[in-house]
């Protein structure tokens, strides 16, 4: 996949077949514009190019305001869009001048001038332009004027339940990662450094590795204990993951932790991916550290029962 970070850097394809949009996630409702983009690009003898943009717009737009966390960071959209087969990716700094580019500029600056679109496939209700001006209609209207085909995939269902990135960010915040891995069609991750902590775990029998996720952007699952994957490196392994404040010892700070089982390797400061399989149980004080290790010792069974069925 060729990625180019600005729209400088793209020289016009001949048969481009484009689409546009955050893809935040890169979610079930995505791939099926993605497919058919890659049906569309296959039956022309076109290329896939792929039009997103970072920041997310609102964290410029609305820096005030709690915007949205993201499903994915930039690296692992990147990737996803990547494994999905697109060939061309064009990441698109959002600045507030490029949000001031009405519809028509859009379409004639960028999508006509800078891409020489010949398709154009869009999902539902997709919009765009200065105030999210442009739409399908839109975009029909001026196709024949410019020379190019535009095609709306029509709303996606999951269990009767419309997929979109939002529904899959309050899945997330509500701990329901089963909810959210069916949306999204493979599990959450969450990608971080392993920093030192005060290292209470170890002396109650269960040392975990403390998650320093430098992308504030990232969204964080509720609080509460997971059962997931822990891949370092090439390896995987399985293990119970704590999001929360620790209020059993009076915590100040968010943390994220993870129990590796069966894992006992110096990796302070490595890089670590964790995979979200399943939600445990609520984060909750108990009366002291023995209670909790009890407590810790039933998630633990929890967690290795999930994982073991999988």
């Amino acid at each position: 996949m060729n990625i180019y970070r600005s729209l400088d850097d793209f020289k016009t394809l001949e048969r481009p077949v484009v689409t546009l949009g955050t893809f935040d996630g890169v979610h079930f409702g995505h791939r099926k514009i993605i497919q058919r983009l890659l049906e569309i690009a296959r039956s022309i003898d076109g290329e896939t190019v792929l039009l997103t943009f970072f920041p997310h717009p609102r964290m410029i737009l609305h820096p005030e305001s709690n915007h949205p966390k993201l499903i994915n960071t930039l690296d692992e959209k990147i990737d996803l869009l990547k494994q999905a087969g697109i060939q061309h990716l064009i990441i698109i700094p959002f600045t507030r001048d490029f949000s001031n580019l009405n519809s028509s500029e859009f379409i004639e600056d960028i999508l006509v001038k800078k891409i020489g679109t010949k398709k154009l496939v869009i999902g539902y209700d997709h919009r765009f332009g200065k105030d999210r001006e442009g739409s399908f209609e839109h975009l029909k209207m001026y196709g024949p004027q410019y020379g190019f085909e535009v095609e709306e995939i029509p709303e996606q269902d999951v269990n009767d339940v419309a997929v979109s990135s939002t529904k899959i960010r309050e899945a997330l915040l509500k701990g329901n990662v089963s909810a959210a891995d069916e949306f999204l069609g493979y599990n959450f991750r969450l990608s971080g450094r392993v920093v030192k902590g005060d290292q209470i775990g170890r002396k109650i029998g269960f040392p975990t590795a403390n998650l320093y996720v430098e992308e504030s952007y990232k969204l964080i699952p509720s609080d509460g204990i997971y059962a997931v994957k822990v891949h370092i490196d090439e390896e995987q392994f399985g293990g119970m993951l704590y999001i929360g404040h620790r209020p059993t010892i009076n915590g100040m700070t968010h943390n994220i932790e993870v129990n590796i089982f069966n894992f006992n390797r110096d990796i302070y400061t490595q890089s670590i991916t964790i995979e979200f399989i399943e939600f445990i149980r609520n984060d909750e004080k108990f009366n002291g550290l023995e209670e909790l290790t009890a407590q810790l010792k039933k998630d633990e069974v929890n967690a290795k029962s999930v994982l073991s069925g999988i």
